[in-house]
């Protein structure tokens, strides 16, 4: 048995110091950072701009590869699969958490990955139309509850940041309001904006220059705090306690990467993030940065997994392939 535990300890070892090596010459070729999005949305800016701060950094090529499809699916398993040595890494968002209550996947969301921090958060805005006579979410609740289903909400697509705010906002509120799913979110702003639907959940950054040119109005923010951008609007939650829905990015790689390796990524983003052009850019997407250590976004992950699998069976969302 001693022989045994010797062996074990000898070999636990020999994994920390291959690990630290690692770390040492860590990058030793080019990086490649997954986006399952395509190019120009808010996650490819953001992976691009971090992208591009560790390359200076490293002195190294850091290529974002953007690998669409399946609501995020195939860029996801490309990062599951691939070897846990730090050169490929994955750059999600909320559908990540939303996905396995949805569809059949090729990989677990708990186990398959290596969540190394998030990067940043994007509150969404309640808007109604005008002709809404709701000013706040109070309100909305009360003009709602008198009239089940005939408020609509208009999403940019079943299973989306925009769709689940809502159904949240819903379970939590005890509301009943009709879904009108549209693909993307300028898509359904020409509705909005005629009163077509009533009201919908939407990045702040989307929504922002209909809100401010008066042919939408913000009734609430989905964050615990007031955005930046709409410092007038009170978060939801301040009505519906335990309300909270972010769509946020994250940084990861596949299972069992060295914690050297996954400690000098988590370093380096953060310093990325505290660079004046990488904050002033964020922030002008409606983007909060996080920069969460890895034990604190593993948890966040399986909290948002957890949160999200439950408003998708109290939704009666069904699941698909």
């Amino acid at each position: 048995m001693k022989r045994v535990g010797i062996a074990c300890l000898f070999g636990t070892a020999l994994q920390v110091a291959a690990g630290i090596a690692l770390a040492q010459t860590y990058p030793a070729r080019p990086i490649r950072i997954v986006v399952p999005f395509p190019p120009g949305g808010a996650s490819d800016v953001t992976a691009r701009m971090l992208a591009d701060k560790f390359a200076s950094s490293w002195g190294a090529n850091v290529v974002v590869d953007n690998r669409t499809g399946a609501s995020g699916i195939i860029g996801t398993d490309i990062v599951a699969k691939a070897a846990p040595d730090g050169y490929t890494l994955g750059f999600v968002a909320l559908s990540f958490a939303i996905n396995p209550s949805i569809h059949k996947l090729p990989y677990d969301a708990n186990k398959d990955f290596t969540f190394i921090t998030v990067v940043a958060s994007n509150p969404l805005a309640l808007v109604v139309n005008p002709n809404v006579p709701a000013k706040s979410v109070k309100e909305l609740i009360e003009l709602a509850k008198a009239k089940p289903d005939a408020l609509s909400f208009a999403s940019s697509g079943t299973g989306t940041s925009p769709h689940m705010s809502a159904e949240l906002f819903k379970l939590l509120a005890g509301v009943q309001i009709l879904h009108v799913p549209y693909k993307g979110s300028t898509a359904a702003h020409p509705d909005l904006i005629g009163g077509r639907v009533s009201m919908m959940f939407d990045p702040v950054a989307a929504i922002l220059p209909h809100i401010k040119a008066g042919r939408v109005r913000a009734i609430g923010v989905t964050s615990k705090n007031r955005s930046a951008e709409l410092p007038d609007v009170l978060p939801i939650a301040d009505t519906v306690p335990g309300y909270e829905s972010t769509s946020w990015v994250l940084i990861m790689g596949p299972s069992k990467m060295p914690a050297p390796v996954v400690n000098r990524l988590h370093k380096e983003t953060v310093r990325a993030l505290a660079f004046p052009d990488v904050k002033e850019r964020l922030a002008r997407m409606g983007s909060d940065i996080v920069g969460s250590s890895p034990d604190e976004a593993r948890k966040f992950i399986r909290a948002e997994l957890e949160k999200w699998a439950k408003t998708v069976k109290a939704a009666g969302i069904k699941s698909g392939g």
